[in-house]
């Protein structure tokens, strides 16, 4: 071959007894090997295509195939090689073989599956095994399509099981990373996806893939057209567009899922799984459900995983010491909650149009054995008995909504002597008697306060909080307590804030350090603690500071602050994500029996698109001035296909670390406490990297945590602290002046009449 054509290759296969080297001077650059299994050892211009090389390859090894029928793939890994690709793989000598163009492979992949009569046939089998991997693939994936390859994976879904079910599922995945192409999958194929997960016999192989699959299309909603950056809470955006895979969403698989009387049952269960693959599945699948559910089926679908007590079976698997893979989960599952307990905090409560509302009212009142009487201005005397403020239970419940419903129910009937205790109160003279109703309101303040349940989307907790998943039971101790305090104290009527003060205190003292105290500590916090113990230690703390952050106007001051400070940090991290930053490529942990995948070049920049969809980067041997744009970044990562984002898992490789001197300090092959990976449900680790600095950890994990749709949640403490501390300088900024002067907060603001009539005017002051 003339030195014009870009391939030479040997005449006969490498190896062969009778194979010729490569002319002098041509060094080869990789083996080639062909579809009869020989292998040739060829060199490959890196400045050509990959048409060229292929076209030239058919021509020096005599091949009789079209060109365009054939492509080349990487002979380990079955990656396609590409224009973006080729010149890698050139340089680091990666063996080639020369096989069908996926155009090709997918059109007789469709006709095996058409033609399938044994479902054991070898062929077969092994045409879903490749499918599975070929059909994340552009061309191969749009050519199966135009061949009714999807109609035909789903009847091998509806008609096999074990290995051949496992694989084709696997490829329903895979093909849905695409966002084309799956929007026919019509509700019968999410019953079948449903009734295979609410089997316990499924084998594990078989429900990773469906819960990944109904995990996508919960996700798939007409809200999420917009991108993962948009967290809307509108639940009347407009309708998808015709052929769009964005027609699916909460609603639509929840109808499929309530035919299936087992299904959460059985998920809930599987969080306890021993393969750990299959307790983040089914954790990310009921984080998803958490983020999407709508309005409509919101509160059924709540109360159905509070009956199956999913909160304590994640308490269960904090304790664990298996639960590294799982923490990002447990994280978000947090966050989630703190979504549902907000939203339960600012429903009103109701009982004249919600009859669980009216059910909980009239459980209350009958574990209280009273009667209703008439005061002596005539007026019916019900609910005050109990210490409500008002026999109007809509207005008293304003503030906590069906959270503060629900937890003095809660309180009500956790307490066998509850009717004692309100007959003791009712036994005191009136400005004496404790007023229970109001205190277990006031506490469902408080606990919403310590655990900054200010609004949906905006958790800042970086560790696990087992006592805030056991909520109501942290409601009932307090309660007690604050009962408790006002008898020893002997509080009267106007001493309410006071105790509600001491009351702060305690749940601040007895709620440190949550997620390591043991449970049976915190009740000794609240039980057999003493006044004057508790009134000692409060006094020492800044009395002012107490009595105004008790104050109803403030809380709502210190929620508003919470929030723009959330927003500022959040847009801030974004920011640091568009500048882009160098990291090192780690080594993932691995088991004994999964081998350690070196990264070929040590340094990688990232950086995130203005469109906040992708984030591109380059590998590199040393690092170098990367421009602004994306001109020197070649390769990018979908962010809709990040699922969480794990730290601590990857140690940088032992070359590197002896290498390179501006690495973090950590031993080789130990998890780096600056190191995450981008994981995601369909293929594992989509990156494994290692921060320069803990700032540059901070600014990546959370703001890939922020960024995504459902808010994610918070990994660093120091985001966390950036956020706290911002709200606490704005809460004192706005307080200083009326603190300084000592100015009386109201508890409420009451509006003045209105004016007789309206005629007045304004005029602008010059």
């Amino acid at each position: 071959m003339s030195s014009s054509t870009g391939v030479r290759s040997s005449t006969a296969p490498s190896g062969s007894a009778n194979g010729t080297q490569a002319k002098p001077g041509l060094v080869p650059t990789n083996n080639v090997t062909v579809a009869e299994g020989l292998t040739y050892r060829t060199r490959i211009e890196p400045t050509l295509t990959v048409d060229d090389v292929i076209k030239q390859l058919c021509v020096n090894l005599k091949i009789k195939e079209p060109p365009s029928h054939l492509a080349l793939r990487d002979n380990d890994t079955d990656e396609l090689v590409t224009n973006d690709n080729l010149r890698r793989k050139i340089k680091y000598k990666v063996n080639l073989k020369l096989v069908n163009a996926p155009a090709r492979e997918a059109r007789e992949t469709a006709e095996k599956l058409r033609n399938r009569n044994d479902i054991n046939d070898k062929n077969f089998r092994l045409a879903l095994f490749s499918l599975q991997k070929f059909i994340r693939e552009e061309a191969f994936a749009r050519e199966f399509l135009d061949h009714n390859g999807l109609n035909e994976l789903v009847d091998v879904i509806y008609s096999t099981s074990g290995n051949a079910l496992a694989y084709a599922l696997t490829a329903v995945q895979n093909l849905m990373e695409h966002e084309y192409g799956w929007a026919t999958l019509g509700d019968d194929f999410i019953l079948k996806v449903v009734q295979i997960l609410s089997s316990p016999q499924s084998p594990i192989n078989v429900c990773r893939p469906a819960t990944a699959i109904l995990k996508k299309l919960v996700e798939a909603d007409p809200a999420s057209i917009t991108g993962p950056q948009i967290a809307s809470s509108s639940r009347s955006l407009p309708a998808a567009p015709p052929g769009s895979v964005y027609r699916y969403g909460f609603q639509v698989v929840f109808e499929q899922m309530r035919k299936e009387s087992g299904f959460l049952e059985t998920v809930v269960n599987r969080l306890g799984s021993a393969d750990t693959a299959m307790a983040q599945y089914s954790m990310m699948l009921i984080n998803s459900l958490l983020a999407h559910a709508s309005d409509a089926r919101w509160e059924e679908f709540i109360s159905e995983l509070e009956r199956l007590k999913v909160r304590k079976t994640v308490v269960r698997l904090m304790s664990l010491h298996t639960t590294e893979d799982l923490t990002s989960c447990i994280l978000d599952f947090q966050a989630n909650i703190v979504r549902v307990t907000y939203r339960k905090k600012t429903t009103i409560v109701d009982p004249d149009e919600d009859e669980s509302h009216a059910a909980a009212l009239r459980s209350v009142w009958a574990c209280s054995k009273l009667a209703e009487e008439v005061d002596s201005n005539g007026q019916l005397l019900k609910w005050r008995k109990l210490g409500f403020e008002t026999e109007d239970i809509v207005q008293d419940f304003s503030e906590v909504g069906v959270l503060g419903l629900e937890c003095f129910q809660k309180f009500v009937e956790s307490d066998p002597d509850f009717a004692k205790v309100v007959l003791e109160q009712l036994s005191r003279p009136e400005g004496r008697r404790c007023p229970i109703a109001r205190a277990s309101n006031e506490v469902v303040e408080l606990l919403s306060e310590h655990w900054a349940i200010f609004a949906p989307g905006y958790s800042t907790s970086t560790t696990f909080q087992p006592f805030f998943l056991d909520y109501y039971k942290v409601h009932f101790l307090a309660t007690q307590f604050f009962i408790r305090m006002w008898s020893e104290s002997g509080a009267a009527s106007d001493d309410f804030t006071r105790v509600a003060a001491l009351v702060r205190s305690q749940v601040k003292v007895a709620l440190r350090r949550e997620n390591v105290r043991p449970w049976h500590e915190v009740e000794h916090d609240f039980v057999e603690c003493e006044y004057r113990a508790v009134r000692d230690r409060q006094m020492k703390e800044l009395e002012l500071e107490d009595d105004l952050l008790s104050k109803v106007p403030v809380r709502n001051l210190r929620a508003k602050l919470y929030k723009e400070s959330f927003e500022f940090v959040k847009q801030q991290r974004i920011q640091c994500l568009l500048q882009g930053a160098w990291f090192v490529n780690a080594l993932p942990q691995s088991s004994p029996r999964e081998p350690v995948r070196r990264p070929s070049r040590p340094w990688r920049f990232m950086r995130l698109d203005s469109g906040l969809k992708y984030l591109h980067y380059v590998d590199s041997a040393v690092k170098f001035p990367v421009r602004q744009g994306l001109e020197d970044l070649p390769e990018r990562i979908d962010v809709s296909l990040i699922s969480e984002i794990a730290t601590g898992t990857c140690a940088p490789p032992p070359n590197v670390l002896r290498d390179q001197s501006d690495l973090p300090p950590t031993s080789a092959l130990v998890p780096s406490p600056l190191s995450f990976s981008l994981l995601s449900a369909h293929e594992g680790s989509l990156a494994d990297l290692i921060a320069p600095d803990q700032s540059r950890w901070a600014d990546w994990t959370d703001g890939l945590n922020m960024l995504r749709r459902d808010g994610g949640h918070v990994a660093s403490k120091e985001t966390a602290g950036f956020v706290q501390a911002l709200t606490e300088i704005g809460l004192k900024i706005k307080l200083l002046d009326l603190s300084g002067e000592m100015v009386e907060i109201p508890s409420g603001l009451v509006a003045g009449p209105p004016p007789m009539n309206n005629d007045f005017f304004f005029s602008e002051l010059m």
